[in-house]
């Protein structure tokens, strides 16, 4: 079985961005990818310089013709079913029908998101209900905002949508997820924030309109909708025995903020599966971090792995 030297666990932003670093180091990578990127419901993507308004699936494309470039990068659509740690310190993964081996794994699998149980929400997703308002808020042309609450930091997120919304403001919907308090009612009123605390039966309706549906019948009309997932790392990171960060909105791999090495030596992790923080922008600039931490990993340190010095001949020009 060939040994890589890097095997690249997800094959989007993050995942592409590091390995272009490593390409670039002329190190043997091998990238795996379902083909499933976390924004794969949003018809174009916002706040990502140079590439504002281009649809998601066109800047992923393009990062991976740049690093198909790389001739030591094979990028392979594949699922990774399962992985394990050698005894010799390399990592097996196994796909449908293969098995593969590297020195150091990169997970950039991203993360699950897990909707509030509202129906006809997940029809809405990447359309007109939405997690980031710095992506999708300025499209909403100041209209009247919706915030479907998941825990009691979503009034965070009413507070912050609030700057999108024009003078019909911002409906805060509970929806049995968060009872404010005295002080915090005084602060979503003060952003003209309307808490509604009536459950939400259905929403529904078509871009650029939301139909929210509240127990009783009664329907609110919103020009978007925003909302925080619960989400949850990949099983691999879990099967590796990787530390995890909690945060309020669920949990991602712990990985130091430099290298992003996690608990577990030799894997790396990068992107939403590491970051709380969604944004391709954010996603790329981990990936690079990663690729970076990698490429010092094999050349500095107990583990290292130089690259194999190039023979006259194919080093002649």
């Amino acid at each position: 079985m060939i040994i890589h030297d890097v095997l690249v666990i997800g094959g989007s932003y993050a995942g592409l961005a590091a390995a272009l670093q490593l390409g670039r180091a002329r190190r043997d990578v091998l990238v795996l990818d379902a083909g499933e990127r976390r924004n794969r419901f949003a018809s174009h993507a916002h706040g990502f310089l140079g590439q504002d308004g281009v649809p998601p699936g066109e800047i992923a494309a393009r990062g991976r013709a740049d690093v198909a470039r790389y001739p030591t990068v094979a990028l392979r659509d594949a699922r990774a079913l399962s992985v394990r740690a050698e005894p010799d310190g390399t990592f097996v993964v196994a796909t449908e029908g293969d098995t593969h081996r590297a020195h150091r794994l990169v997970l950039a699998t991203g993360v699950v998101d897990t909707l509030p149980a509202v129906p006809g929400l997940t029809d809405l997703w990447g359309d007109s209900a939405f997690v980031c308002p710095y992506c999708h808020g300025y499209e909403l042309d100041e209209g009247h905002l919706g915030v479907l609450a998941s825990g009691p930091l979503s009034l965070h997120q009413a507070v912050l949508v609030a700057e999108w919304a024009g003078a019909d403001g911002v409906t805060y919907f509970t929806n049995g997820a968060h009872d404010p308090d005295d002080a915090e009612l005084a602060e979503l009123a003060a952003r003209n924030v309307r808490v509604e605390p009536r459950l939400v039966r259905h929403v529904g309706g078509a871009s650029p309109r939301v139909v929210v549906t509240l127990d009783g019948g009664a329907e609110v009309t919103v020009a978007g909708l925003f909302l925080a997932p619960i989400s949850r790392p990949s099983e691999l990171a879990l099967a590796l025995g990787c530390d995890l960060t909690e945060t309020p909105f669920g949990a991602v791999v712990a990985a130091d903020p430099m290298t992003r090495e996690t608990s577990v030596p030799g894997v790396f992790a990068c992107g939403d599966a590491a970051n709380p923080m969604a944004a391709i922008a954010l996603a790329v600039a981990d990936g690079v971090r990663a690729g970076a931490g990698v490429h010092r990993s094999l050349v500095m340190g107990p583990a290292a792995r130089p690259r194999a010095a190039r023979s006259a001949v194919s080093g002649a020009r």
